[in-house]
């Protein structure tokens, strides 16, 4: 079993940067699920006066999803791989676009500082070692009421859709991972998936940390059941016990 963390997943995405794009581009369905997420967050006037957090950008996917619902807003983009963030500021954005490197465990050590009016994580907590102090400190960024979307590979727990994953991931994933020459983390992708929380389970997770109206919305197409949004908020209500 492959397993990265930390440095050594960092400087796998580094190197799988070059072709990231063209991988997931092959993904039917990738850019517009992302958008369908972004969209879930309901962010008003098309981000007028709003100020988020892309955290996770990697090349630049999800910030765009961000920038096609909210426009108008101030982002934030965040990603722990040099090489990933390279190709993100390569492309074309706005001045109320910025890029960070730092990890998702280093935000103010980065100056990363709130209150943001939402958070977007996309394809992030599953490679965290520590997921749960993420949250919280999520939690603390948002503004009352901010809103929190994670887009993530979150299997349903049906034996189906677990075993869908894994047939996509040995004829397709890991072969296409390998022939690029990152077979390493394309198996790492695929394992990450399967030993992380299921969706309910990573709701639940999401509810201890605070959070509240805490919702769980399934994708459409072959990765239902296997890609889920999940949607919460920084309501004074949700915080955790002390």
């Amino acid at each position: 079993m492959t397993v990265l963390r930390d440095d050594t997943l960092s400087a796998a995405f580094d190197h799988a940067a070059r072709t990231y794009d063209r991988l997931v581009a092959a993904n039917p369905g990738y850019h517009a699920h992302l958008r369908r997420s972004a969209r879930r967050l309901q962010l008003p006037g098309g981000g007028a006066g709003l100020r988020l957090l892309d955290l996770g950008c990697g090349t630049g996917a999800s910030t765009a999803a961000l920038r096609s619902v909210a426009p108008l807003a101030e982002i934030v983009a965040v990603d722990a791989s040099a090489g990933m963030l390279e190709r993100a500021e390569a492309k074309p954005w706005p001045p109320t676009v910025t890029f960070v490197h730092a990890p998702a465990e280093q935000l103010e050590q980065a100056g990363v500082e709130g209150p943001f009016d939402a958070v977007f994580a996309a394809y992030l907590f599953r490679n965290l070692a520590d997921p749960d102090a993420v949250l919280a400190a999520v939690r603390a960024l948002l503004a009352p009421r901010g809103r929190l979307a994670v887009h993530e590979y979150t299997l349903s727990g049906r034996l189906m859709d677990r075993l869908v994953w894994t047939a996509v991931c040995k004829t397709v994933v890991q072969p296409a991972g390998t022939l690029t020459g990152d077979g390493d983390l394309y198996r790492h992708l695929s394992r990450s998936v399967s030993d992380f929380d299921t969706a309910d389970v990573f709701a639940a997770r999401i509810r201890r940390a605070g959070f509240s109206r805490v919702r769980v919305l399934p994708m459409p197409g072959w990765q239902t059941g296997i890609v889920h949004t999940v949607l919460a908020s920084a309501d004074d209500s949700g915080r955790a016990a002390r």
